[in-house]
């Protein structure tokens, strides 16, 4: 079977050393931003902030995070072009949802009258929030959502990633306190181009296990 949406795929992969002397251009990081902001979520609840490495003074910032663990992912940060932060709110509350539901009124999705029955929704925040206000576990699958749409985009760019679970969550909590305002980063992605000769992993075959094993169709 041949079509774009599985060429993109195909040709996907984790990049395992970049060229630092490659830079993704800004007219494709603009479509990169819209495409993070227009990313699905449950609720279209947005619990996300987005922070985005670029200069060479926040690159350090987030190169020194690795200080005590995940040394294999430090080389990326100053070789790839961008790193991006994909942060979630781990104490989502109706406040927040009150700004969604706003702009839900005035993008004219929502009527002005309306607006009390529009937090309807927000029930299901209640059932995945704790006695304590937490509910992490539900902001950051939203954001994973955000992450592999994010992932799609560059393919069809032709830019190379990195997705990085393996990060300090605790050491950018405090190197980018400032940007992140609470919200908790436990992702990066660092985006770019690889390095043609050094990359191991750009040539290898795609593996994933075959369509009968994770598909049933009933």
């Amino acid at each position: 079977m041949t079509h774009a949406i599985l060429a993109d795929l195909t040709h996907r992969y984790t990049t395992k050393r970049y060229d630092a002397s490659k830079r993704v251009s800004n007219d494709k990081m603009q479509v990169i931003y819209e495409a993070m902001r227009l990313s699905a979520s449950s609720i279209n609840s947005q619990p996300w902030k987005f922070i985005v490495i670029e200069s060479e003074q926040a690159k350090q910032r987030m190169h020194d995070t690795f200080i005590n663990k995940f040394k294999f992912n430090q080389d990326h940060i100053k070789s790839c072009s961008h790193v991006i932060l994909f942060a979630y709110n781990p104490n989502y509350t109706r406040e927040d949802y009150a700004k969604v539901v706003d702009k839900s009124i005035l993008d004219k999705r929502v009527k002005l009258e309306n607006r009390e029955q529009a937090f309807a929704g927000f029930a299901f925040v209640d059932s995945n929030t704790d006695a304590t206000g937490n509910n992490a576990t539900w902001t950051k699958a939203q954001t994973y959502l955000a992450l592999g749409n994010t992932l799609h985009t560059l393919a069809r760019l032709g830019i190379d990633s990195t997705t990085m679970e393996g990060v300090d969550s605790e050491m950018i909590s405090k190197a980018f306190e400032k940007e992140l305002n609470g919200y908790q980063c436990d992702v990066a992605l660092a985006i770019g181009y690889h390095h043609s000769d050094e990359d191991y992993n750009v040539n290898l075959p795609k593996s994933r296990l075959s369509t009968e094993d994770v598909l049933q169709v009933l």
